[in-house]
Order: C-alpha cells, then sequence, then structure tokens
C-alpha cells in the first residue's frame, strides 16, 4: 500500500515506528546494540514500556527492523552501482562510503554479534543480494587478476554461502578476499584503532584494493 493510500491510523503508526527507530539509533550509539531498551525508547517518547510494545513486540524484532534497514541500504547501494556499470573498484569505494556515512549502521551488521540475537530468513537474503553483486563483479575480473590457490579447490565444494550464484571458484576466493580484507581495514579505520599512526586510512584501503585486483604496481 502506497503512503498516499494508507489511512491516518497507519500513517500514524508508521510515524511512530520511524521515531522508535531513531531513538533506537541513538541508544546503540551510546552504549552499543547490546544495551537496547525498549523501556529506555518508551521514556525518551513520552510514552509507556506497553505502549511501545504495541508498535515493536520485543528488543529483538526493533533490532531485526534496523539490521533490515541496514542491509537494505547497503544492498541499494550496490545495486545502483552495478547498474551504473560498477567493477569491483567501484563498488569497494561504494562499500567504504556506506559504511562511513553510518559507522553505528555498519557495525550493527558487520560488528560484533548482540548477543542471543538470531536473524530471521529474510535477512539473510538481502545479504545475498549483496553478496551477489560482488560475485558478479569478480566474476567479470579477468582471468590473470589473480593466480590459481589451492583454496579455489575447497570453495568448489564448499559454496553453500554463494548459491545459488554459479561463480567459478576462483571468483568465490576472490569475493571472500575482498570482503574479509576491506572490512577488516574498515572495522579498524571505524573504531578508530588507526588513529595516531600518521597515515592516510584511504591510502590503506586503496592499497588493499589494489593487491586484491592485481592493480599493484610495484614501487608505486
Amino acid at each position: 500500500m502506497s503512503e498516499a493510500a494508507a489511512t491516518p491510523r497507519e500513517r500514524y503508526r508508521h510515524q511512530v515506528r520511524a521515531e522508535i527507530k531513531q531513538h533506537a539509533w541513538a541508544q546503540i550509539a551510546d552504549a552499543g546494540a547490546s544495551a537496547l531498551s525498549l523501556n529506555a525508547i518508551a521514556k525518551r517518547l513520552g510514552m509507556s514500556g506497553p505502549a511501545l510494545y504495541r508498535y515493536f513486540a520485543s528488543r529483538d524484532e526493533l533490532i531485526t527492523e534496523l539490521i533490515r534497514d541496514a542491509y537494505r541500504s547497503l544492498a541499494d547501494t550496490f545495486h545502483a552501482a552495478a547498474a551504473d556499470g560498477a567493477d569491483v573498484t567501484a563498488l569497494a569505494h561504494a562499500l567504504r562510503d556506506w559504511a562511513l556515512a553510518d559507522p553505528q549502521r555498519y557495525f550493527l551488521v558487520y560488528g560484533t554479534p548482540v548477543p542471543g540475537y538470531h536473524a530471521p530468513d529474510d535477512v539473510t537474503g538481502i545479504t545475498q543480494e549483496i553478496m551477489g553483486v560482488l560475485l558478479d563483479a569478480c566474476t567479470a575480473l579477468p582471468d590473470g587478476a589473480t593466480a590459481a590457490a589451492p583454496f579455489d579447490a575447497h570453495l568448489a565444494a564448499h559454496r553453500q554461502w554463494a548459491d545459488p550464484h554459479p561463480a567459478p571458484a576462483a571468483a568465490l576466493r576472490r569475493a571472500l578476499a575482498f570482503w574479509t580484507r576491506l572490512h577488516g581495514a574498515l572495522s579498524l579505520e571505524l573504531a578508530g584503532h588507526f588513529t595516531g599512526m600518521g597515515f592516510d586510512p584511504a591510502q590503506l584501503y586503496a592499497a588493499e584494493l589494489d593487491a586484491l585486483t592485481g592493480t599493484a604496481r610495484p614501487g608505486a
């Protein structure tokens, strides 16, 4: 149903849910997702705890909504980049821009898991969209971009994480290397671990990307 076709009650409910999520993000920024409290949010909104539970039945339901929004945002970012012809390098920069724009959103989905929380299947489906765009880009890399590795044979037999994408084993390895190394650099940067070290994290990220795509030049 479009927003214009929604009833006044439905529009009000949508507005209140949006306000609850806004306060939840602020709370996560202050104390982390594990400290998220619906009662504290209700107090900030001037409503009772039971009243807020009419909008989100539990803390986990609210966390799921925030995680779903975060993954959807990144998936849309990747899809838009791919529609503009983005290669793996452009996707890498889109990922960094997305992460820097909202570090708390990034850490909610790629940081320490929330204790006791398990995401529903539809959230997993969005993550597969994100990985699918990356696998497309890694499959399109020239065959000589990275040399064959023994790990390729292992991935050929353990590719459930990438299904149903038909990417060959070499592309699977490229995607995993991209995901782990660039997320590693991003996580350290956003957590402030490079502060005071005297180098530009953007240059480190670019160097890691060059190494992943085989474009690094000796002495450059």
